[in-house]
């Protein structure tokens, strides 16, 4: 299949162009070019920034595609404009929503597809959700052929999953840990979660590309895996083979006392238990798995980024704050 990615160099979308890549498919990516290093041989690279519409009309004026997937669309005119751009040029377009869209609190505990979208917490999510209602607008009255994707916590080897971290992301926390200091834990740590390796993403991602039962649908991808909070830490201690130090803050006390976006991040994501039903993704892809156990993906995880030392953001910042936060509480 010919397949154009918008995007296509972060933690999702390049486990995804490398799995595309080894299956034989013709992958084109439109992005500025800033980390098209990571990506595999024989990808078409599209140079250009897709907010510059007429560029990219030109550019591609004598393609078409199986499948178009913008990776970086975050608004409803994100999605308007590729509505645009791709509406007679491909016979199927994903949009990468997020499970964070569900509803806040949450009603019943088990996430499904059909579980309603509804964020107060979170502008990012309710972002999400407008471009939701925009693309299904225009599949019912125009037959534009979307597919939703709502991806959940996803990881890579280049960063820890955490739940609590500064600007710079998760490597100050875990210097915290092999410095021996007491590392945030949010709320008292036994919220349930679902990490999911992109690896594992992937494979439940191209199982829906070219998918006819996938069109008009929306779909989550995520591990079956669940633990609590307390477990995805003591997971990464045992990965650095350093004991736990955790203290456990209340959500509602780190975003009142910060400048992060915990108000969002936490209290419209994290904080809340997520448990998801992949019935629906096993049905249109028969035979997905996630066979990455987190304590084993994130050791993989550690080891890559202590092997990289450019991957080591110091955040002098957020480990002043946590030891302002830790002085208050304990």
């Amino acid at each position: 299949m010919k397949i154009l990615f918008i995007g296509g160099t972060g933690t999702i979308s390049a486990a995804i162009s490398k799995l595309l890549v080894a299956q034989g498919h013709d992958l084109y990516l439109i992005n500025r070019g800033k980390r098209n290093d990571v990506l595999p041989e024989g990808v078409h690279p599209v140079i250009v920034d897709i907010h510059d519409e007429a560029k990219v009309a030109a550019l591609i004026a004598g393609l078409s595609f199986d499948c178009v997937t913008d990776f970086i669309a975050f608004t409803p005119d994100d999605v308007a404009r590729d509505v645009r751009l791709f509406k007679n040029k491909t016979k199927q377009y994903i949009f990468i929503s997020s499970a964070s869209a569900y509803q806040k609190p949450l009603s019943h505990y088990k996430i499904t597809e059909s579980t309603p979208l509804a964020n107060p917490y979170w502008q990012y999510s309710r972002d999400k959700i407008a471009c939701e209602n925009l693309l299904m607008e225009t599949f019912r009255k125009e037959q534009f052929p979307v597919t939703i994707v709502r991806p959940s916590f996803t990881y890579d080897e280049r960063s820890v999953p955490l739940g609590v971290h500064g600007n710079n992301g998760s490597w100050e926390v875990v210097r915290r840990m092999l410095a021996g200091k007491p590392v945030i834990i949010h709320g008292d740590g036994t919220s349930l979660w679902t990490m999911t390796h992109n690896s594992d993403f992937a494979k439940g991602f191209v199982g829906l590309i070219g998918n006819i039962h996938a069109i008009g649908e929306a779909v989550h991808i995520t591990s079956d895996e669940v633990l609590t909070w307390n477990q995805i830490y003591e997971c990464i201690a045992q990965a650095l083979n350093v004991p736990l130090k955790a203290v456990h803050v209340a959500s509602e006390y780190l975003v009142a006392h910060s400048d992060y976006d915990f108000y969002g991040g936490l209290l419209g994501d994290k904080a809340v238990s997520v448990v998801f039903d992949n019935t629906k993704l096993k049905t249109l892809v028969p035979g997905f798995v996630a066979t990455k156990r987190f304590d084993q993906g994130v050791k993989e995880t550690i080891e890559h980024i202590l092997q990289h030392p450019e991957l080591q953001k110091v955040d002098a910042e957020f480990d002043a704050w946590c030891d302002s936060i830790l002085s208050n509480v304990i």
